[in-house]
C-alpha cells in the first residue's frame, strides 16, 4: 500500500513538473518564433506604395517642382524686385589723355579712388508692357595728389519709366501662357500618378500570376503523384495497360518540371516587383485576389467631356494654339512702326563734403523718345510673318486632329471597359466549372470509370480557365486606371481626380 501511494506520489510529480516544464516550452517557443512572416498585399496596398515610394513616383514629383518653381517665378516676375549694387572702392592709377581747352592733347598722370552704392527699386507693367523703376544713390571720389581731395556726388531719388507704345508685350502673352502651363503641369502630375498605378497593377498581376502558377504546379504535382502511385497499384493487379502507365508516370516527371520551372519564374518575378517599389526588406510576399472589383459603368459622352476638361493634352492643344498666337503677334510688331519713351525726374547734389552732399538738392529731368521704322529689309520681316502663319496653321490642323483622334480613343476604352466587366464575369464562372469538372473526373478515374485520357483534359481545361480567370481580372484592372488615366475622373466617386500639391 505504501509502495503503491509512493507510485502515485511520483506520478503526480512528474505530471505538475511535466505540465510547468510544457508551459516553460511553449512560451519559449513563441518567444524565439521568427518573425518573418509574410507580407500579405493587395492591389490597392500596391499602388499605395507606388505612388508614395516608386522611382517613377519620385520623377514625377521632381518634374511638377520644377514646374511649380518655373510658375513661381513668373508670378514673382510681377512684384517689385529691389537691387544693389556697389562698387567700394575702384582704384586707377594711369597715364591718360586729356583735352584742354586749348584743343590740344596731354598726358597727364590721373591717380583716383571711385566708390560707389546704388540702389533700385522696379516694377513691371504687365498691361502696357512697360516698365517703372525708382533708383537712390551715392557716388565718392578721392582724387590721390599730394594732398587728398574728396568730393560726393547723391541721387536722393529719380523715378523714370521706360516705355514701349506699339511694341510686342511679351507680358501680356505671359498671362494668359503661363498660367496654362502651370495647370498642365499639375493635370500631367495626376496622368503620372495614374501611370504608375497602371505600371505597379501590371507588374502586380505579374507577379500574383507568377504565384498561381506555383500553386497550380503544387496541385498537379501532389495530384499527379497520387494518381502515379494508384495507377502502378492497378498496373500490379492488372487493372491497366503498361502505355496507361507510362503516361501517368509522365504527367508526373512533367508536373515535377513545370513545378520548378514556376518557382523560378517567381522569384524572377519577385525580383521585378521588388524593385519597381523600391522595397529593402526581404520579408515574404504573398498578393490576395482583387475579387471586389468596382461596380460601375462608363457613358463614352460622359468620360469624352471629363477627358477634354481634364487632361493635360487638352490643356497642351490651348497652350500650342496660344503660342502659335504669340509667335504671329511677334512676328507682325518686330515689322511696324514702334516709338520708345524713357523718361526720368529725380534730385541730385554734389559737394565736397558727406554733411552737405543732401543739402539743397537739385532737379535733374531726362526724357528719350526713340521710335524705329522698318524701311527696307528685303522681305526678311514679311517672311517671318509668313512662316508665322504658317506655324499657325498648321499647329491648328494638328490639334484638330489630336482632338478627333482623342475622343476616338476615349470611346473605344469606355466601350471596352464595359465589356471587360462582363468578360470578367463569365471567366469566373467558367474557372469554377472547370474546377467542379476536374473534382468529377478526378473521382471517376479513381473509382475506375474512365482512362487517364479525359482527366488529363480535365485538368488542362482547369489550369486554362484560372490562368484565364487571373488575365480576365488583370486586364480588368488595367482597364479601370487607364480610364481613371484618360479622363482624370473618378466614376465610382463621381468627381474630378485631385492630388495633394501642398505637400508637394
Amino acid at each position: 500500500m505504501m509502495c503503491f501511494d509512493y507510485l502515485k506520489s511520483i506520478i503526480i510529480f512528474n505530471r505538475y513538473w511535466g505540465s510547468v516544464f510544457f508551459c516553460l516550452l511553449c512560451l519559449f517557443s513563441e518567444t524565439v518564433k521568427p518573425q518573418n512572416s509574410a507580407r500579405v498585399l493587395s492591389l490597392q496596398d500596391v499602388i499605395k506604395m507606388a505612388t508614395d515610394n516608386s522611382l517613377d513616383a519620385v520623377k514625377a514629383r521632381h518634374r511638377f517642382k520644377g514646374s511649380y518653381w518655373q510658375y513661381r517665378s513668373y508670378k514673382a516676375g510681377y512684384l517689385p524686385q529691389l537691387s544693389m549694387d556697389a562698387t567700394v572702392p575702384s582704384l586707377n592709377r594711369s597715364i591718360s589723355p586729356v583735352t584742354l581747352p586749348d584743343g590740344s592733347d596731354v598726358f597727364i598722370n590721373r591717380s583716383l579712388a571711385n566708390s560707389s552704392v546704388n540702389a533700385s527699386l522696379s516694377q513691371n507693367i504687365g498691361i502696357t508692357g512697360g516698365q517703372l523703376f525708382l533708383n537712390s544713390g551715392l557716388q565718392r571720389i578721392d582724387l590721390i595728389r599730394d594732398s587728398l581731395v574728396t568730393s560726393f556726388s547723391s541721387t536722393p531719388i529719380s523715378i523714370g519709366i521706360n516705355q514701349p507704345l506699339f511694341g510686342y508685350n511679351a507680358f501680356r502673352w505671359e498671362r494668359r501662357i503661363e498660367p496654362l502651363r502651370y495647370e498642365e503641369a499639375r493635370r500631367q502630375y495626376i496622368e503620372d500618378r495614374e501611370n504608375t498605378a497602371i505600371k505597379a497593377t501590371n507588374y502586380f498581376f505579374d507577379l500574383l500570376n507568377a504565384q498561381i502558377n506555383v500553386q497550380i504546379s503544387e496541385t498537379n504535382y501532389s495530384n499527379n503523384d497520387t494518381l502515379y502511385k494508384i495507377a502502378k497499384g492497378r498496373y500490379n493487379l492488372g487493372k491497366i495497360a503498361e502505355n496507361e502507365l507510362l503516361e501517368m508516370e509522365l504527367n508526373f516527371l512533367n508536373a515535377e518540371a513545370s513545378l520548378e520551372q514556376n518557382k523560378i519564374d517567381y522569384q524572377s518575378a519577385l525580383f521585378r516587383f521588388r524593385s519597381f517599389l523600391s522595397l529593402k526588406d526581404t520579408l515574404p510576399v504573398e498578393l490576395s485576389l482583387p475579387l471586389e472589383t468596382p461596380v460601375c459603368s462608363v457613358l463614352p459622352q460622359k468620360a469624352i467631356e471629363e477627358a477634354l476638361k481634364n487632361r493635360p493634352d487638352a490643356l497642351a492643344h490651348r497652350r500650342n494654339l496660344l503660342e502659335a498666337d504669340r509667335d504671329l503677334a511677334k512676328a507682325k510688331a518686330d515689322n511696324r512702326f514702334n516709338i520708345n519713351v524713357f523718361g526720368v525726374y529725380g534730385l541730385t547734389q554734389t559737394a565736397e563734403g558727406f554733411n552737405n552732399v543732401y543739402k539743397a538738392p537739385l532737379d535733374q529731368q531726362q526724357l528719350v523718345i526713340g521710335f524705329q521704322l522698318p524701311i527696307l529689309d528685303w522681305g526678311v520681316s514679311k517672311g517671318k510673318i509668313k512662316m508665322a502663319e504658317s506655324n499657325r496653321e498648321l499647329v491648328k490642323t494638328n490639334v484638330e486632329q489630336a482632338v478627333i483622334d482623342f475622343e476616338q480613343e476615349i470611346f473605344l476604352k469606355a466601350m471596352q471597359y464595359n465589356m471587360l466587366a462582363k468578360q470578367l464575369e463569365i471567366a469566373a464562372k467558367a474557372d469554377t466549372i472547370a474546377q467542379k469538372r476536374y473534382e468529377v473526373t478526378k473521382q471517376r478515374f479513381l473509382i475506375g470509370r474512365i482512362d487517364i485520357i479525359p482527366l488529363n483534359l480535365a485538368q488542362e481545361a482547369k489550369d486554362l480557365a484560372k490562368q484565364s480567370f487571373i488575365n480576365s481580372l488583370r486586364n480588368f484592372w488595367v482597364s479601370y486606371y487607364e480610364m481613371r488615366k484618360l479622363t482624370q475622373y473618378d466614376f465610382l466617386k463621381n468627381k474630378k481626380i485631385e492630388a495633394d500639391f501642398n505637400n508637394l
